[in-house]
């Protein structure tokens, strides 16, 4: 067994350690739990019926596919995801030639919600938490996926850290003057949003008239995909087509035409502080960039006709500590109360049957091909270095 430990002591250094005051709320399972599951388990289904379930539809995932996974047709990852997915599993998706999701009950839990949702009410928001690693991503990947396949318009921010760090060629708005637009991050959003909701862009008009310049405008009851080919195709723009997007989704999300999803990933990103600064080192603060302002309103719970999605990001928490992750951590005061009242939903490491899903599924894929991983002992060793946290187990296991 030994020989499983070489090249990972940085690894292990960086092993996910239990907080003792957090037992109450985290809900984390202890390697000794999962340890003693695997001493008694019982051989009595297949590997491959542990590992996989043959409905690729989330619409028809339950209880009985939890912890299996599932594969995601090639022509929904290229429409549903043409941005969302976490690089880690892009590079799975690559070396395995298939995009497989775990079915948890994160996911589970939230799909059943949404197929109970009254679109007469205001939209509900659903918040996915928890530590560094567990999974919220790829369960609000999930969500997305089960949401297009039952014809929701999809609007999708990946990942928002991304407006308010590092963004080039900041201008300033030509709407309004305190705030500044970030053409190239909103363009690149449209042609992905464009990509994900092409069907619907022909059949929702907008509402009112819209002048960009001396010469074009987009008159009232033209599609909303005008406004967007306006953003892709004239950059300057993109910033406020995105604006003109999300005010007419906002507006018409209650006329039945459509439902509507608002997932955003890493959402405490809106209300940390940036990393952004003017030219004379400045800080700039959230709320000066248009993007930002326009997605507050966005998860706002002032219209119907949908659901809002959202999760929270340690990566996207600039400038708070790195063991953080409750919503009034992350969030802050402003946040928590902007996104107030909204229903909190743990992301944990995995169960026993999860973890047990998870090795099989690598072991099935050649992903883990040291002589010792598919022992008892193997995978008590993986067990122990990972806490059964599927991100520090996926990065132990590219090594093995």
């Amino acid at each position: 067994m030994g020989t499983m430990l070489k090249g990972m002591a940085r690894l292990i250094s960086r092993v996910h350690k239990l907080d003792r005051g957090h037992f109450l709320h985290t809900g984390t399972r202890t390697p000794q739990s999962i340890a003693g599951h695997l001493d008694n388990q019982a051989p009595v289904e297949s590997p491959r019926a542990i590992s996989r379930t043959s409905e690729s539809d989330p619409v028809k995932h339950g209880e009985q596919q939890e912890g299996q996974h599932y594969n995601i047709p090639h022509q929904d990852l290229k429409t549903v995801f043409p941005h969302g997915l976490p690089p880690r599993f892009l590079m799975q998706v690559k070396t395995f030639n298939e995009a497989c999701l775990m079915v948890r009950k994160p996911a589970l839990e939230l799909l059943q919600y949404l197929k109970n949702t009254n679109f007469a009410h205001p939209a509900v928001r659903y918040i996915l938490y928890g530590e560094k690693g567990t999974g919220k991503t790829l369960s609000l990947c999930h969500v997305v996926h089960f949401c297009a396949k039952q014809d929701w318009l999809i609007l999708h921010i990946p990942d928002a850290l991304r407006w308010v760090k590092n963004c080039r060629d900041l201008l300033q708005s030509t709407h309004n003057k305190q705030r500044l637009d970030q053409p190239l991050e909103a363009s690149t959003w449209l042609k992905n949003f464009k990509t994900s909701n092409e069907r619907f862009l022909s059949q929702i008009k907008v509402q009112e008239k819209y002048v960009w310049n001396k010469r074009e405008s987009t008159e009232k009851g033209s599609p909303l995909g005008e406004v967007v080919e306006q953003g892709i195709t004239r950059v300057r723009n993109a910033t406020d087509a995105v604006g003109i997007v999300l005010k007419e989704l906002k507006r018409q999300s209650s006329s039945g035409l459509f439902h509507l999803l608002v997932a955003v990933d890493g959402v405490n990103a809106l209300w940390g502080r940036t990393a952004l600064r003017r030219e004379d080192k400045s800080a700039i603060a959230p709320e000066e960039l248009a993007l930002i302002h326009n997605l507050r309103k966005m998860v706002k719970n002032d219209w119907n006709g949908g659901a809002v999605v959202l999760t929270l990001s340690q990566t996207g928490s600039l400038f708070k500590p790195r063991t953080a992750y409750l919503p009034q951590e992350l969030l802050g005061k402003e946040g928590f109360d902007a996104l107030d009242p909204f229903i909190p939903i743990l992301v944990s490491n995995y169960s026993p049957k999860e973890f047990e899903s998870c090795i099989q599924y690598y072991l099935e894929n050649n992903w883990l091909q040291h002589e010792k991983a598919p022992t008892e002992k193997g995978r008590k060793e993986l067990l122990f270095l990972s806490n059964a946290n599927p991100g520090q187990l996926e990065r132990l296991c590219a090594y093995l």
